[in-house]
């Protein structure tokens, strides 16, 4: 099994083993205790397991800092936290609150200065300073959705994702609760937003989850509340989203929430996690990313997938099964987009997050 400190190093070889973090929930019934450690063959996706970092709890979701040398974690509590991990030695660099309720997304500005999160819960989203070490700094930023109103059946705005678009000058909070995408324009020298724009999706639909295209002018949207997903535009230079129309996610008319899209770094293909359903859709992608087209399901082989992520490589797409507490991998046809399931599912309790390194 690869020991954590591989992780900030170059792959060994085609098949070498690789580092595998998988999040969870540590305060349900038959939860995690911390973070899932373990690695992945890169031949054949087949996972082993090495043990558990505890003393993060509720690490719902997991991201890596650039250089490979620091992972953090979401705190998924009340009261919620970010927590810095050394991957080297596996040390715990500290936790910071983020000011709101339920973080449950967070990434790293690919500059590496800035940690990104957003608050479930109370409906915003946080900015920390990340230091030389990969430690985190006092909160910088904090922003509430509070316009426009919340939508229909919501309670409030309910902030789930904060990404930096492939511009890197631009950040964008997807909001559930107020079916709304925000554009801020993150000021790197200091950590602070400015709002720029606001993108509707029609009401109710709850939008989750938004994963750009590389080429920077589109973007895919997974709509949670209302089982859809649309194609979005991006313009770079403001800012500014533009969402499609709805449409389909394969699913076969029952309950479904759509969770997450992953896109090939060759922009050819996009696969989305559908709970409920229990599918991956395949998507090609046609027009230059102005394009979804449906090209079927095939079954995760889990129940209720929260989150799928491709390997570096693009070779393997992992999906961490909430209800089944199961981690299943596919291998991806790069050509065709097909998925190939890979070995047997890895068991993880409340498999929420997989982070393949």
């Amino acid at each position: 099994a690869a020991d954590a400190s591989r992780a900030a190093a170059p792959p060994r070889g085609e098949s070498g083993p690789r580092p595998l973090y998988i999040g969870t929930y540590t305060s349900v019934d038959g939860g995690g205790t911390g973070i899932g450690l373990a690695s992945y063959a890169q031949g054949t996706g087949r996972i082993t397991g090495s043990g558990t970092l505890t003393g993060v709890p509720d690490p719902s979701y997991l991201a890596v800092h650039p250089d490979g040398r620091t992972l953090y974690a979401v705190d998924e509590r009340q009261d919620g936290g970010v927590t810095a991990v050394r991957l080297a030695d596996r040390h715990i660099l500290g936790t910071r609150d983020t000011g709101g309720a339920g973080p449950c997304h967070l990434s790293v500005h690919p500059c590496g200065r800035w940690l990104l999160s957003a608050n479930y819960g109370s409906g915003s989203v946080a900015v920390h300073p990340i230091d030389a070490s990969g430690a985190l700094g006092e909160r910088t930023d904090l922003v509430t959705h509070t316009t426009p109103a919340p939508g229909p059946g919501q309670d409030g705005p309910h902030a789930h994702q904060f990404i930096t678009a492939p511009d890197g000058g631009h950040v964008l909070a997807v909001d559930l609760g107020t079916d709304t995408v925000y554009s801020y324009r993150l000021d790197q020298a200091d950590g602070t937003l400015t709002e720029v724009a606001q993108a509707h999706t029609r009401p109710g639909a709850g939008p989750r989850h938004l994963t750009f295209h590389p080429g920077g002018r589109h973007a895919y949207l997974a709509n949670e509340v209302d089982d859809t997903v649309a194609v979005c535009g991006y313009d770079p230079a403001s800012g500014r989203l533009t969402i499609g129309e709805p449409q389909s996610t394969g699913s076969g008319g029952g309950t479904n929430y759509p969770a997450q899209f992953a896109v090939t770094a060759d922009g050819g293909y996009a696969f989305l996690a559908n709970r409920g359903d229990n599918t991956l859709a395949r998507y090609a992608i046609e027009a230059d990313g102005a394009r979804l087209r449906l090209l079927g399901t095939v079954p995760v082989g889990g129940d209720f997938p929260r989150q799928i992520a491709l390997s570096p490589d693009g070779r393997l797409l992992f999906a961490a099964n909430q209800h089944s507490g199961t981690v299943t991998v596919f291998q991806v046809d790069r050509s065709s987009g097909e998925l190939r399931p890979a070995g047997e599912p890895f068991a993880s309790p409340v498999a929420v997050c997989a982070l393949p390194l």
